[in-house]
């Protein structure tokens, strides 16, 4: 498994850093919150506030496990807030691109409406780990070590390939690890943005039994509402509530235990054909 907090860090100063990608985030290639975090990290290094506000990225090239550059300008400064343009390469190819706000502490109006839908305490049911090792099936993909996720419901190998089409909703309880809990804020929000561009897939594949096709994202937007630094469960819930001539449109909202909501977000999927097994 990766360390969120390792694998995300980012060096370099004015406006310039690196990052090596690490392949404990691998899921069809580097995962795509994975990248878009890596980018707010280096928004982060190079603002002068402490407080990521929002993201808004696209996805433009697959990255190899490798060393990216990345470039961060200010588009905007004033006394509170800053826009920032994060431009991230690898050997001069396009791999992501980003704008982020930030801002200083304020004041201000409060409201939190969205409330939890969790019906569960995330210790009171054996995590999927436990579940799949009982069964005899390894997890598909590396990136998948990084968490403890903990779902109220569960299918058994057998029953999942044989499920019937349901609404297009995930949502589970999720841990980090080896890591769970971060005091850098900046950290903090990747751990919501990389379960918000994460699930938007698992929650389509709810409704879509053996599609034939695979669908990575090609955008992510997340706004960052508040912070649970000292909370290591997460509660976190993905959409799909339209598809059309070959995109997905997803929605996702994290909320801390205590019920505060975290992030929201959206993604856009591109379905490709899944790739045909290889030949014997």
């Amino acid at each position: 498994m990766g360390d969120l907090a390792l694998d995300t860090k980012v060096t370099g100063s004015v406006g310039r850093y690196s990052a090596r990608l690490s392949r404990d985030w691998e899921i069809w290639g580097p995962n795509g919150g994975y990248i878009a975090a890596i980018a707010l990290r280096a928004a982060g290094e190079h603002s002068r506030f402490g407080r990521p506000v929002s993201i808004a990225g696209h996805f433009l090239g697959v990255a190899g496990f490798d060393e990216v550059i990345l470039e961060v300008k200010t588009l905007r400064l004033t006394k509170r807030a800053e826009s920032m343009r994060v431009t991230m390469t690898q050997q001069k190819a396009p791999i992501f691109e980003a704008l982020v706000w930030t801002c200083a502490p304020m004041e201000g109006l409060e409201h939190e409406l969205a409330l939890s839908p969790a019906t569960f305490e995330p210790e009171s049911v054996p995590s999927t780990a436990e579940r799949m090792a009982e069964s005899g099936v390894e997890l598909g993909y590396k990136f998948w070590s990084n968490f403890d996720e903990r779902s109220e419901t569960w299918l058994a190998a057998d029953e999942w390939l044989e499920r019937t089409p349901s609404y297009p909703s995930f949502e589970r309880f999720y841990r980090f690890l080896p890591t769970s809990t971060f005091d850098d804020l900046w950290v903090d929000a990747c751990r919501s943005l990389i379960l918000i561009d994460t699930l938007g897939w698992p929650a389509v594949c709810q409704l879509h039994v053996d599609s034939g096709y695979v669908a990575p994202s090609i955008d992510i937007t997340c706004s960052f509402h508040r912070a649970r630094i000292e909370e290591p469960w997460l509660f976190a819930q993905a959409t799909s509530v339209s598809a059309n001539a070959g995109i997905i449109g997803c929605e996702g909202k994290v909320w801390a235990r205590d019920g505060a909501l975290l992030a929201m977000g959206t993604s856009q999927l591109l379905c490709r054909p899944m790739p045909s097994p290889a030949e014997p």
